[in-house]
């Protein structure tokens, strides 16, 4: 599994292929995301050991040569955060406790906050969505006891605000079934 990753976002569609094709070959990294999101960018998600990542990201910026909207390099992201991103997350028998979204302006710093909240607390970061269809937001949820659950969207939200990128976020305590139902 990956041990960094780097999220480049970028204004132009055009651009983001060009990068994307760049940083692939900058050095060895996974493509995690690489796809148009709304309204009109796109973005590219790699993984992969720190230093390959950062090489990557580098190579990136420099040929995004205008076009760049946003960039955020975890050295030692959660690995937890990886099947979020692509749907691939076994909600545990307990996930009925409680469940926490954050909501953010933007793609990269939703990632950030995941981070910083699996980081923080024994929960389970089931979703996090990245822009698509949302009108460039992103979203995360996560599950696990009330008290965990609070702490860990409320560290998620403290590593974001110094950007300005929170929209909202919620805490539903003995949320039910229903809410979970997409996701089972």
């Amino acid at each position: 599994m990956s041990a960094s990753i780097g999220i480049l976002e970028l204004s132009s569609i055009a651009a983001g292929f060009n990068v994307q094709d760049t940083m692939l070959k900058a050095s060895e990294v996974k493509i995690l995301i690489a796809r148009t999101i709304c309204p009109g960018k796109y973005i590219i998600v790699v993984g992969g050991k720190v230093a390959s990542v950062n090489a990557s990201m580098s190579a990136g910026v420099l040929a995004a040569s205008g076009y760049l909207v946003d960039q955020l390099l975890i050295p030692n992201v959660d690995k937890r955060v990886f099947p979020a991103l692509t749907g691939c997350v076994d909600l545990p028998e307990s996930y009925q406790k409680a469940i926490g979204a954050i909501e953010t302006f933007s793609s990269a710093s939703i990632i950030q906050a995941a981070d910083a909240a699996v980081k923080a607390a024994n929960v389970t970061l089931f979703r996090v969505h990245v822009a698509m269809a949302i009108g460039g937001k992103g979203f995360l949820l996560l599950c696990g006891d009330v008290g965990s659950v609070k702490a860990a969207v409320n560290s998620g939200i403290e590593s974001i605000k110094d950007e300005g990128m929170l929209v909202n976020k919620v805490v539903i305590s003995g949320a039910s079934k229903e809410l979970f139902r997409e996701y089972i």
